[in-house]
């Protein structure tokens, strides 16, 4: 009909045609994301359309498909954006010409995802101009940041106070009253005994204490009243004691158990007897007060130079904190000490002190990575939580134990040869 022409030629005149010669030209990829948009825009014509219209309707004209099949606002928008991220390609492609384009069929295209949809209020995440900012947190502010700890992972106001008590302690049962320090002792070895039988829980043995308890009081006051003979026949007859106990209770995980006990009665209550043998001789107080000065001066030297220019660590695997560094300032310092204190408390010559510092500090650090070495095997971080900021008492005695029956020992070597030399 005349009037239906004049609509479709309309119609169709409102569509940009490929042909004309006002239209610019297109790129492979422009094309591409048309053509896409085109067969979307077709396959929802068709959804809307029934089945008995389609037998009915007569064949339309290609103008009167494109219009049928004019895309939507959001399609539109897609095509665009298409559009842009192509030009944006082909210029990037023209900036560099060494780069072999590969055929549209084979390119992949990257189509940019909508960003999701939030409900948010926050301006950070809808990107919306007209959003309210979201309250930042106090401890993500500028003027408020987080509390530094200490570089030594503990509390030193707390630990520095605890270890100035141990110490009054210590010197007051060296010098003002013996039994003190025997006393001292016994507490010692029986608290150390109980932290190590726990600890070893983690490991699923089962220690009995009652021979352990035993050993850290029968241990020291041999070592007192009979010396290290008595010492001697003390620690096998409490080795005997833990075997009948741990045999009492049955054959399951006896040898686990009794090798348990053994370590435990050897590592804290004989080590820390020798102490006590050291009050035999002459100037026994000042010697003992020697061996703990260099023990403490092992620790802290050892501690300010690793802080400060530790970089290379001994045994990572075990002890990440100790460096090479460290057991340097801990040898000099130590040595430095040991001779000033040979010298004037012990009337030696101070070639003596620098030796006996010299294996102190070597039988200080292997303290420190033998307890470093039991509680990774255990897996625990402090033997107990009794002293603040320090852990256990045998976080505290770990070079101490070690350090006291070599300085027993060397102490005797350096008189003897100083008397016969």
């Amino acid at each position: 009909m005349p009037g239906s022409t004049e609509n479709t030629g309309g119609n169709a005149s409102a569509v940009p045609s490929v042909a004309s010669g006002n239209a610019q030209p297109m790129t492979r990829r422009e094309a591409r994301a048309l053509r896409e948009a085109q067969e979307k825009a077709e396959k929802r014509g068709g959804k809307k359309r029934s089945e008995p219209a389609q037998a009915a309707a007569p064949q339309a004209s290609e103008a009167e498909l494109v219009v049928d099949l004019a895309p939507s606002a959001q399609d539109k928008a897609k095509t665009a954006h298409a559009k842009q991220r192509a030009k944006i390609v082909f210029e990037a492609d023209k900036e560099q010409p060494n780069k072999v384009a590969q055929p549209a069929s084979e390119q992949p295209v990257s189509v940019q995802p909508e960003p999701p949809h939030s409900d948010s209020e926050d301006l950070a995440e809808t990107g919306e101009p007209d959003a309210q900012e979201a309250a930042i947190p106090p401890e993500l502010l500028i003027g408020n940041p987080e509390p530094k700890k200490s570089r030594a992972g503990r509390n030193l106001p707390a630990a520095i106070g605890v270890g100035v008590v141990l110490l009054g302690i210590v010197l007051a049962g060296l010098f003002l009253y013996e039994p003190l320090l025997v006393f001292a002792v016994i507490v010692l070895s029986g608290i150390g005994c109980w932290e190590v039988a726990r600890a070893t829980t983690h490991a699923k043995t089962a220690v009995p204490q009652i021979p352990l308890y035993l050993a850290s009081i029968l241990l020291p006051v041999s070592a007192v009243l009979g010396g290290v003979e008595a010492l001697g026949f003390s620690f096998v007859a409490c080795i005997l004691i833990a075997l009948l106990f741990r045999l009492m209770e049955g054959l399951k995980g006896a040898v686990a158990s009794v090798m348990s006990s053994v370590f435990i009665i050897t590592w804290v209550p004989l080590l820390l007897s020798f102490a006590l043998l050291m009050l035999e001789g002459d100037n026994g107080q000042w010697l003992i007060a020697t061996i703990l000065l260099l023990a403490v001066a092992n620790d802290t030297f050892g501690y300010i130079v690793g802080v400060l220019i530790g970089k290379h660590p001994m045994a990572p695997k075990i002890s990440p904190k100790k460096s090479w560094e460290g057991f340097s300032g801990s040898m000099i310092g130590s040595m430095a000490i040991g001779a000033c204190a040979m010298y004037f408390w012990l009337d030696m010559p101070w070639w003596t002190g620098v030796i006996l510092a010299f294996f102190t500090t070597i039988a200080a650090t292997t303290g420190d990575f033998a307890e470093s070495m039991v509680k990774r095997e255990l897996g625990i971080k402090d033997m107990s939580n009794l002293l603040p900021g320090h852990g256990g008492i045998m976080d505290r005695l770990d070079s101490v134990l070690f350090v006291i029956p070599l300085g027993y020992l060397i102490s005797h070597l350096l008189a003897w040869s100083v008397a016969v030399f």
